[in-house]
């Protein structure tokens, strides 16, 4: 029998290792199904690194017995190990199965000698399997626990976020060390009407021991953080699980917490939430691990809230001299640099240039699976995508998501179109980023207010031909992939053409000499008072 068949799903998560490296970093925002306005449980995650993703989709299989999965190692896909293979798989959808399950994560390092070279599984070894095998969350867990204490886990310290349509779960996980056996791991559900992030920082804290409704843990949890050192009982303090795994510097509060903090901020205002934990005030508590949100959250809301800057904060990206002359709020990496013998970093906000791929997952319990299950996906920054949907049950892709290499631009590749939007607007952010939101309002909004109609016709279908049904929504599906990229190239070609050579067109077509904002030129008044002056304003002559 075949052996490599699970090779095509892993090669999409795979690009998930990206985010390791100095450039990387990733949120992800949980809703639970009593927080949302209309009983979806919903999760966010953005995958950030300079890479190229692909989109994948796998049908379900059947397999005999003595099959296996091949674990590679990245990036030259030499073979690590064989995982033996269950008899039947799910079909996936980038990180959603046709169950409804889905799965977002963060990497937080953590104790880097925690990590066991030795063990076989990676994160992204464990997401894929998880999501082929599992047919709810807490099935989910179970796989990935049971096949770190069965083959090992190899990579650092990291957060997951997994749901299906009644449960949402944050599970953290560590490794023991070279030579270690399994992981240190501790899962907790959220309760229902609250929400929860992470954005690479361990964010459980205490938890309980004797509630497994509701929490999981590995039964060596505590004693190996006694052991290590990582913690001492005779302290009085209570164990807590970030802080014996995953301690924090000012620069992790600033980078991590911050993220949490503004997404919290933005749903639950009422809060008031102080900054002076991601601000590494001394003494400052940690942000809770799950809150209620003043309202109950529509999908829109959650788009929202992944496309923050710190807007509103006196952390605010788009403003200051450090936001440049159009108030753009990306800085270029690397993130930390030092001068004069003094560490400095910029802000990391949600939304960033460098997010690869960004999904907002709805899933469902009152509708069949395979329409109860939307993966709302888009490429690039999340405030410059466009997110469609994307059913879980699908049988094919948008061809324009599935190619394209980091190394050759094309306008073949979606990555590239939406990069190219992008990068161009941030000659000239503040002008044009109108331009681009006006187009994205348009067209996300009109996906919103068609997914009822769409959906009454699948469930039509589904009632006496489910694989009809599943056929109208992956034409659905494809449809409006292709048409987002078909929009964004001629958004792209219009902005060419609107802001050349440093003009704006006018409605009427003619180049207008804008110059930069006033507030930046002040500041370069500031920095050189003489340089610049041919004498007073024109009219106040003397």
């Amino acid at each position: 029998m075949l052996k490599n068949l699970f090779i095509p799903l892993i090669a999409t998560v795979l690009y998930l290792l990206t985010f390791v490296s100095p450039v990387g970093g990733c949120s992800s925002f949980i809703v639970t199904k009593g927080a949302s306005t209309d009983g979806s449980v919903m999760i966010t995650y953005t995958c950030d690194g300079e890479f190229h993703p692909h989109l994948k989709n796998e049908p379900p299989r059947d397999y005999q017995p003595g099959d296996s999965v091949e674990i590679l190692k990245w990036p030259d896909n030499s073979l690590r190990g064989k995982v033996e293979q269950v008899p039947h798989t799910y079909g996936t959808v980038n990180l959603i199965n046709e169950r409804q399950v889905v799965i977002g994560e963060t990497t937080f390092d953590g104790r880097e000698e925690l990590r066991n070279e030795e063990g076989l599984l990676s994160y992204w070894d464990l997401i894929s399997l998880a999501l082929q095998r599992a047919g709810t969350a807490r099935e989910a867990i179970e796989v990935m626990t049971a096949l770190v204490d069965e083959y090992g886990y190899n990579s650092t310290g990291e957060s997951f976020s997994i749901a299906d349509p009644n449960e949402a779960w944050l599970m953290e996980m560590i490794g023991p060390g070279p030579g270690g056996h399994g992981a240190l791991w501790v899962a907790r559900r959220v309760p229902d009407g609250f929400v929860c992030c992470h954005a690479n920082q361990a964010r459980i804290g205490e938890f309980p021991l004797n509630d497994p409704d509701n929490c999981l843990y590995s039964e060596n949890v505590i004693s190996f953080a006694v052991e290590k050192g990582y913690y001492v009982p005779a302290s009085g303090e209570p164990f807590r699980f970030r802080d014996a795994y995953c301690p924090a510097d000012i620069e992790i509060k600033r980078s991590c917490a911050g993220r949490v903090w503004s997404m919290f901020r933005r749903c639950a205002p009422s809060l008031n939430l102080s900054s002076d934990y991601c601000r590494g005030v001394e003494g400052a508590e940690p942000y809770p691990l799950w809150l209620k949100p003043d309202n109950k959250l529509a999908f829109g809301d959650v788009i929202d809230i992944m496309r923050d800057h710190y807007e509103g904060t006196p952390y605010d990206m788009t403003q200051g001299i450090d936001a440049g002359d159009f108030g753009s709020p990306y800085r270029w990496r690397p993130l930390r640099w030092e001068i004069d013998s003094l560490r400095y970093t910029w802000e990391r906000p949600v939304s960033t240039q460098q997010t690869g791929f960004s999904f907002v997952a709805q899933v469902r319990s009152r509708l069949p699976d395979k329409i109860g299950g939307v993966l709302w996906y888009g490429v690039d920054d999340t405030y410059f995508t466009c997110y469609f949907p994307l059913y879980c049950g699908i049988t094919d892709l948008p061809v324009s998501y599935t190619r394209g290499s980091l190394q050759e631009f094309s306008w073949e590749s979606a990555w590239w179109v939406f990069n190219f939007v992008s990068n161009f607007a941030n000659l000239r952010y503040s002008d044009m980023i109108k331009d681009i939101r006006a187009v994205q309002r348009e067209l996300e909004q009109s996906f919103i207010e068609l997914q009822p109609a769409v959906e009454k016709t699948a469930l039509e279908l589904y009632r006496t031909n489910p694989e009809l049904a599943v056929g109208y929504l992956t034409n659905y599906s494809v449809s409006l992939g292709e048409q987002v990229v078909r929009r964004w190239r001629q958004l792209g070609e219009a902005l060419m053409v609107k802001y050349n050579d440093g003009y704006i067109k006018d409605e009427n077509g003619r180049p207008q000499q804008v110059g930069y904002p006033e507030s930046w030129l002040k500041e370069i008044i500031k920095a050189y008072p003489d340089k610049y002056r041919v004498g007073r304003a024109r009219g106040e002559e003397q």
